[in-house]
């Protein structure tokens, strides 16, 4: 079995649905939490496990607000683990997470001040203590990067990393008043959300019954609401605007590519073991049905034998069905 370094919880979604800074730390530590609990339930030591999860987090335009947020998820996760799970390692209680910063910042308009936002999500993400970070290009509103904005992008980390100096220290921004303020504010609001979702059952019952996804979109009509209202200022596209030009260098990926795909997928479904492929998907099949089985053995050794991720996720379909959203309105 390989040795898997770490099991990452993305919260990246939930920001890019429209989730407030609040909303996306809360939402993903209670995912968090019911990992932790499935894991316990099925017999694991917390303190065997927990050091290897790690948090995907979004980083958005507001620098001390995303500050407030990282530091305040740490403070949280910490304290869950130590007191809901009782770890005793240390690194049990630690909060790892990688940033991205936010591709739902990004404008159409006047697309070279989406370096600016880059760069100020940059610096919320590294002053909240993130251990690694992905920059957005400037043009991903228009399409896939060019290799220019590509280039900025990475840029723009390495200039923050090297020549800012924000890297040199841990927690470069704690003991501000505003900033500690900040952080006790947000870490009030993320438990009032983790201590709701856990009187609804966890955070799979609260999904099921609508609530995150209900807290999200109301989340996502205000803020827009504000901009076409300009009771929130969008530079370049509600206020600052200039007659825009047609976007010039955006990618254009040649469609034949999608052919040259086509051939190698099926090179490779003519020169693999058809017959061990098709044995372990219809082993991962019967394991689908029974609900103690662990499926993930299976699905590595599919993927080694080169099963495809259709092929595998055709087969989870039909044992699980589809997810269908709750639509709460």
């Amino acid at each position: 079995m390989p040795n898997w370094n770490t099991i990452s919880i993305s919260g990246y979604h939930i920001r890019e649905a429209g989730s407030t800074a609040a909303q996306e730390a809360a939402f993903t530590l209670a995912d968090g939490i019911e990992y932790v609990k499935a894991a316990i339930a099925a017999g694991m030591d917390v303190d065997k496990f927990a050091g290897r999860l790690s948090f995907f987090f979004n980083a958005h335009n507001d620098l001390l607000e995303e500050v407030a947020k990282f530091r305040a998820a740490r403070r949280i996760w910490a304290k869950i683990m130590k007191e809901k799970f009782k770890a005793q390692n240390p690194k049990s209680m630690m909060l790892r997470f990688h940033t991205q910063t936010g591709g739902s910042t990004l404008t159409a308009q006047q697309p070279d001040n989406n370096i600016v936002r880059v760069t100020i999500q940059t610096l919320a993400a590294v002053l909240g203590g993130t251990q690694s970070l992905h920059t957005n290009s400037r043009d991903e509103a228009l399409g896939l990067p060019t290799e220019e904005a590509v280039r900025i992008a990475l840029r723009t980390q390495q200039i923050v990393a090297h020549e800012s100096g924000v890297a040199s220290t841990v927690d470069p921004l704690a003991g501000s008043y505003f900033v500690e303020s900040l952080t006790d504010k947000m870490e009030e609001k993320v438990w009032e959300y983790l201590n709701k979702i856990e009187e609804m059952g966890g955070m799979v019952r609260a999904i099921e019954n609508g609530y995150v996804q209900k807290e999200i979109q109301d989340a996502a009509f205000k803020y827009q609401r504000e901009i076409e209202e300009v009771e929130r200022i969008q530079v370049g596209v509600n206020k600052f605007t200039v007659e825009d030009e047609t976007p010039q260098d955006i990618l254009k990926v040649d469609p034949t590519l999608r052919e040259v795909q086509i051939k190698k997928i099926a090179a490779v479904r003519e020169n693999r073991n058809n017959e061990v492929v098709q044995k372990i998907l219809a082993d991962l099949k019967t394991a689908a049905a029974d609900p103690k089985e662990n499926l993930m053995p299976l699905i590595v050794e599919a993927a080694g034998e080169y099963a495809s991720l259709g092929e595998i996720s055709n087969v989870l379909r039909e044992a699980f069905g589809e997810y269908e959203e709750t639509v709460v309105l």
